[in-house]
């Protein structure tokens, strides 16, 4: 029976890679499990390995086990189930770790990319709430000692600071119910796929966005064809990992040019999957029978790529944000400081 939800990035990696030393030893894959139950303390992978070590020793092929766990990705069973029939379950077992060790570099690397600015967000609209409800009723006090009142600005930020502590206990239902509201929907499949299609609309990001699906895409390739499927199959299978719309669209037609009689490197060309440069990578590969390789090696430019990306994100938005919530601070408090130095003249 199927149960619970699927494996992170991170565990698939760990397991396909221990299963990799098992096998790699000459242990069957039941036996394997046995060794794992002994190294492992969390709960549910408990109960996931006694699994498949039960379906295994019950005559079950080592595939149809973790398909039956219902924790383990339809391409890693369709993948293991090709290296059982090649006989090339082991190498197949590292190939994934690897694939899935990159997928989980570039997962973490969106978090960190998405997490800093929301941080900085945070903390710059707390900054400018407590201005606005705890440094400029102090002001208003002083303009009313002194016998006159704010204008302008300022008193648009005070109307607005007395609003929300009149109204401070529906302020923060609304603001927890819009959090858990995005928590809600980035956690749910179509969710995500709403907010990656909202993203995608902004040129920086579509670029982002583009660059993982062709590392995806790449890196895919590159285990599909070492376990020995050909360009067509890799392709078929290939088109549920990406997750980008855009690049479904270029793999489907791939697969048409490839019908249409066009070579591999040909197709991919008139698809427009990578630069010319990889391109003219996989001519190269194509050619000399080691596209594998060469797909291997592009997915790995991707990933660098991917994370220079990231590491010019987060350092042009740190001073971006710094500069934005330094004037605003500066603007609340020349609009409240420069009439009453006016006053404070006048008075002298």
């Amino acid at each position: 029976m199927k149960t619970g939800k699927l494996l992170s990035n991170y565990e698939l990696s760990s397991f396909c890679q221990q299963t990799y030393y098992l096998l790699q030893a000459g242990i069957t894959p039941s036996d394997g499990m046995d060794i794992l139950l002994q190294d492992t303390d969390q709960h549910f992978m408990q109960e996931m390995i006694t699994q498949i070590r039960d379906t295994c020793l019950a005559g079950e092929k080592f595939s149809k086990a973790l398909e039956a766990t219902g924790r383990f990705p339809e391409y890693a069973i369709h993948m293991i189930s090709l290296g059982e029939e090649s006989g090339h379950l082991s190498t197949i077992m590292l190939s994934l770790s690897e694939y899935y060790e990159r997928e989980e570099a570039i997962s973490d690397g969106i978090k960190e990319a998405v997490r800093y600015p929301l941080i900085m967000i945070g903390m710059m609209l707390l900054v400018i709430l407590v201005l606005i409800m705890k440094v400029l009723p102090i002001f208003n006090q002083v303009f009313a000692q002194l016998g006159t009142q704010m204008t302008g600005f300022a008193l648009s930020l005070l109307n607005v600071s007395n609003l929300l502590s009149r109204y401070s206990l529906i302020f923060v239902i609304v603001l927890a119910v819009i959090v858990i509201g995005i928590l809600f929907v980035a956690k749910s499949p179509n969710g995500r796929q709403s907010i990656k299609a909202l993203l995608n609309k902004l040129p920086f990001f579509k670029k982002f966005s583009d660059s993982i699906a062709a590392g995806r895409f790449a890196s895919g390739m590159s285990l599909t064809l070492s376990s020995g499927l050909d360009t067509y199959e890799s392709l078929d299978l290939i088109g549920q990992l990406v997750e980008n719309k855009d690049m479904e669209e270029k793999i489907g037609l791939c697969r048409k040019y490839i019908q249409e009689g066009d070579t591999f490197s040909e197709a991919l060309k008139k698809a427009k999957i990578f630069t010319m440069f990889y391109t003219h990578m996989v001519v190269i590969g194509f050619r000399s029978g080691s596209l594998d390789s060469v797909m291997k090696q592009i997915a790995v430019h991707y990933e660098e790529d991917t994370d220079q990306k990231i590491r010019s994100l987060i350092s042009t938005l740190e001073p971006t944000l710094v500069i934005i919530l330094s004037l605003f601070v500066g603007l609340i408090l020349l609009s409240v400081i420069m009439p009453l130095m006016g006053i404070m003249s006048m008075i002298g």
